[in-house]
């Protein structure tokens, strides 16, 4: 990832997103103005332009926009030229609108492609291999900026109802005025619709119906979106024994993604173990199961991983600053 075509880092268990907005946050609060940025999202295909303050409230200058196509790459000089999956970058958290002084134009960020160290073959992949779909928040900001209508990511409401049936359902109504508000910012608005068509929702629908599942799924983005990651955490754990129940094994692996980045989210170390076991717990039960989280152990591995730092970070915070 870089900024204005220096690399940008993100620290331990931090996501890009955030990376980047913490990295914008520095130059206004340094600044003591609003800087203005343009984030390149390639996961999702979309251009974010963004605003963000010297108190660190974030929110969008326009709507998004499809990115631009870009010219097919010149053949490489070697083989090592590949080109890793990139996070998506959501939209930003608006908390506040007051106003401030003239913005500054901040640097374009962007994920590059990456060589291999001296020209490195990659890893032999199949020659046809199966596309991973978008899961968790990914899959959830794809379908909110990526089209304005309710339908499914994937083309389907969950469950496998197709994209025109789950339109003409009751929420389809609130799912897209929801949708509406976090495309412009108003994560506040988008909140509250979402709280209340979820309670209306289950009252009507009941809680596993498949739209009610996926207006859970927005409400739990939009949690985390406006800085609340442990009710988001809460909500997709909740999704994960429903989709459990219903039989659905890609959608509530997708639901423990969404729950590890809102657990990733969390600051408090000694929060982030409690939730942490929890997750790893049935994230591991999932593992054990036939479906995609069996076969993707290395993002098990990596959050038994962060557990560890969670741990270490638990004990010097208890210990007191005499520890450090």
């Amino acid at each position: 990832m870089t900024v204005d075509g220096a690399p940008l880092v993100p620290a331990p268990g931090e996501e890009p997103q955030q990376a980047v907005l913490n990295h914008l946050h520095r130059i206004a609060r340094g600044t003591g103005r609003p800087v203005l940025a343009t984030v390149h999202d390639e996961r999702i295909g979309y251009v974010v332009p963004l605003r963000v303050d010297p108190d660190g409230s974030s929110r969008f200058t326009n709507r998004p926009t499809p990115t631009p196509p870009t010219p097919a790459p010149a053949p490489a000089a070697g083989p090592g030229t590949v080109a890793p999956p990139t996070g998506t970058f959501g939209p930003p958290p608006a908390m506040t609108t007051e106003p401030h002084p003239a913005p500054v134009s901040a640097p374009t960020a962007t994920t590059p492609a990456i060589t291999a160290p001296g020209g490195t073959p990659p890893p032999h992949r199949s020659p046809d291999p199966k596309p991973t779909p978008p899961r968790g928040f990914d899959a959830v900001a794809e379908a909110v900026l990526g089209d304005d209508t309710p339908a499914h990511a994937s083309g389907h409401a969950p469950g496998g109802t197709p994209a025109n049936a789950a339109a003409r359902t009751p929420l389809a109504e609130p799912l897209a005025r929801i949708g509406e508000a976090v495309r412009e910012g108003r994560i506040d608005t988008a909140s509250a619709l979402a709280d209340q068509a979820l309670r209306d929702g289950t009252a009507t629908l009941g809680p596993d119906h498949p739209e009610v599942l996926r207006l859970g799924e927005l409400t739990a983005y939009v949690a985390y979106l406006a800085g609340d990651p442990v009710r988001a955490f809460r909500l997709s754990v909740d999704l994960v024994h429903a989709r459990r129940r219903t039989g659905d094994a890609e959608a509530a692996y997708g639901n423990v993604q969404s729950a590890a980045t809102a657990w990733r989210a969390v600051r408090d170390p000694r929060c982030g173990l409690d939730l942490g076991h929890e997750l790893i717990a049935l994230w591991s039960t999932l593992a054990a199961e036939p479906g995609p989280a069996a076969e993707d152990a290395d993002e098990l591995e990596s959050a038994r991983t962060r557990m560890t730092r969670l741990t270490d970070r638990a004990r010097k915070a208890a210990a007191g600053p005499a520890a450090g």
